[in-house]
């Protein structure tokens, strides 16, 4: 069992000029295995990535790096700037780098050429379904996946519970069709006001049962929180209650 802390959940802290390096002190002392980072809340890579790989190799956590950007193109091709990420994800000493898809329907080359310069090898590698039909569709992912693991491509896949509201899919037809590439579960609630999609503040508020959506995923894999939340005991009261869970 890996329970993981995306820094969103300190989304108030990052406005107020918090950095991530500082927010890997404040994980260390919340029980979990580790910590997310988003690349969107650097300020200053040079100096901040060091540092988060300093406090976390000092406090023996996991980084799991978060990159708002696609592995494919518009026009199909690989996007240039993977080698760059997965080198900054090198000097945080990560264990897993995430993207979303992009358009792997107009990729024409062969896989294994096209990541031989991304080492692959050394950090593992993630798509995510987003919010979008592009990347976030149940036929996008295992499309790609499919095809990554038929050519020997090491990529995996991180189920975002909270992304299914946006896309319209039904995310236990989703769970049981994407479960044999599900290496990593990023768990967020969502709340439905007549049509507006609000992410939650508590696991237990909203649309997703996700104790029984669960039951549809592999167990021996990573879990992430990835919602805002207000303090400290919440955070806490969070990360019991899925350590419960997954415990059970």
């Amino acid at each position: 069992m890996t329970v993981i802390l995306n820094t969103w959940i300190f989304e108030n802290d990052v406005k107020n000029g918090i950095k991530q390096d500082e927010l890997v002190d404040r994980v260390s002392k919340l029980s979990v295995d580790g910590i997310e980072v988003r690349r969107e809340y650097f300020k200053d890579l040079d100096s901040e990535l060091p540092k988060v790989a300093k406090k976390a190799k000092q406090y023996g956590l996991i980084v799991n790096y978060s990159v708002p950007d696609q592995v494919f193109l518009d026009d199909g091709t690989l996007n240039p700037k993977l080698v760059t990420y997965f080198q900054e994800g090198l000097i945080m000493g990560i264990k897993k780098i995430k993207f979303n898809i992009g358009n792997f329907a107009a990729f024409t080359g062969d896989l294994k050429q096209a990541f031989s310069e991304v080492p692959l090898d050394k950090i593992t590698m993630n798509v995510e379904n987003d919010q979008t039909e592009l990347s976030g569709s149940v036929k996008a992912l295992t499309t790609f996946l499919g095809s990554t693991k038929q050519q020997n491509v090491p990529v995996g896949y991180v189920y975002d519970l909270g992304n299914w509201a946006f896309t319209k899919q039904d995310a236990i037809q989703s769970a049981d069709e994407l479960s044999q590439y599900t290496d990593y579960i990023h768990l967020k609630n969502v709340i439905n006001n007549d049509g507006d999609l609000v992410t939650s503040k508590n696991l237990d508020e909203g649309m997703f049962d996700w104790r029984a959506i669960l039951a549809h995923l592999p167990k021996k894999v990573a879990f992430a929180l990835e919602y805002p939340m207000d303090n400290k005991a919440l955070i806490q009261s969070q990360i019991v209650l899925l350590k419960k869970e997954i415990e059970d």
